[in-house]
């Protein structure tokens, strides 16, 4: 395979579904707070729709990375993408009509479900389309697509949210999970191998994966660390955060801050495609403690011109992060296996969101949204080092091979 994926065919229709659906999504997260606060006036309503989607997909991703390793990665996109979108329409038509909250717990759940599915896809599919040095462009191609739709959607959301209400912020990303589902079965990936008789269950298939992935400390490691940081930063960022800009900086200014850690996410991801990392995950860890500052800023009714610096210099971290974790996975982890690890890896790291969903609000109430956004600061940055005790993660190099 050409070092350069763009030349590829398949590649450049995922990269077509994938930016598009990029799109739809980065103004979700604004346009459903602030329209469940809208309906609702109740930031516990907006932390059970939140817990409704969480739940069902954490329940879900072993299963989706089984699935993925056993089936057509490219029909299961579709299928998942297609799904996605009625879903989300459904969430549009309750926002819209203003109908019974009640309507979008089931909803939420549903589009938990589809994520499932494509978490562990996405996941695996890279290295069917690219290779060698080629594997790290890709990544940051769809990185960086991924972050242009962050720091345009989310204050177009805002300004969207304001002007019309956020339901037809939710019936874009509708739309766009149904057109990147049609480029998704565009793909043509080849036919998985016709499985032989007495070949192992799927039962057995996820007992492989989980092997492989408790046997290397560099994985799991990396899987507690982002246990740590998904609970904490997902219960005071998505949840405390629109709470408190609703009464601060407003819809738009929180659009903003969160364009701005876009932008900063996607200069990360355009240095990527041509940047070489020695010793990438001590770099990339170390850099993942610089998303604990917005936290507190937040927490402390730092101004918007603060809070966006610290935003977008957390998403210079974080995209780097992404981008060196993705290569570094597709390239030491063998291929057929990729997206039983990598649901392993993403149950791991999600399964704590839900408890940051529900406790933070309630620690928040108890002891002080300043207190809480501090300490759960601090417990971010000595969770992302931690992992760097370990010499097998310190020693991990990239692959040059072109």
């Amino acid at each position: 395979m050409d070092a350069r994926p763009l030349r590829s065919g398949p590649f450049r229709w995922f990269f077509a579904g994938w930016s598009i659906s990029m799109a739809g999504s980065a103004m979700a997260p604004v346009a459903l707070a602030f329209g469940v606060l809208e309906l609702t006036n109740s930031a516990r309503w907006l932390s059970a729709v939140l817990t409704a989607s969480t739940v069902p997909m954490i329940a879900m991703m072993i299963i989706g990375g089984g699935i993925a390793d056993r089936y057509r990665r490219d029909i299961v996109l579709a299928l998942a993408g297609l799904g996605a979108g009625v879903s989300q329409a459904g969430v549009a038509f309750v926002l819209l009509t203003h109908q019974d909250p009640v309507f979008l717990l089931p909803l939420a759940a549903l589009n938990g479900i589809f994520q499932a599915l494509t978490t562990p896809t996405m996941r695996g599919i890279v290295p069917q389309l690219a290779a060698g040095r080629g594997i790290q462009v890709a990544n940051s191609l769809l990185a960086s697509s991924r972050n242009l739709a962050r720091m345009i959607g989310p204050a177009a959301a805002g300004f969207l949210t304001v002007a019309v209400g956020g339901g037809w912020a939710i019936a874009a990303d509708a739309a766009s999970f149904l057109l990147a589902a049609a480029c998704f079965g565009r793909m043509l990936l080849p036919a998985r191998p016709a499985r032989a008789e007495g070949a192992p269950s799927m039962l057995a298939e996820l007992r492989e994966g989980w092997s492989y992935f408790s046997s290397n400390s560099w994985i799991w490691s990396v899987t507690l660390a982002f246990a740590v940081l998904n609970a904490v930063s997902v219960g005071i960022w998505q949840i405390l955060g629109p709470v408190i800009a609703a009464d601060t900086i407003g819809p738009e200014g929180w659009g903003l801050v969160l364009s701005a850690r876009a932008v900063g996410a996607l200069l990360a991801t355009v240095a990527m495609v041509k940047l070489t990392v020695r010793r990438p995950m001590i770099r990339a860890l170390t850099l993942m403690t610089l998303p604990a500052v917005p936290l507190v800023l937040i927490g402390t009714g730092a101004n918007i011109f603060w809070l966006a610096a610290a935003a977008f210099a957390a998403g210079v971290a974080a995209e780097f992060f992404t981008v060196v974790w993705s290569t570094v996975c597709h390239q030491q982890i063998p291929e057929r296996l990729l997206s039983r690890v990598g649901a392993w890896d993403e149950f791991g790291s999600f399964a704590s969101i839900p408890i940051g969903q529900l406790s933070i609000p309630l620690l928040a109430a108890a002891f002080g949204t300043a207190a809480v956004a501090v300490t759960g600061g601090g417990l971010l940055a000595v969770a992302m080092l931690l992992p760097l005790l370990l010499p097998s993660l310190r020693r991990i190099e990239f692959s040059t091979e072109r």
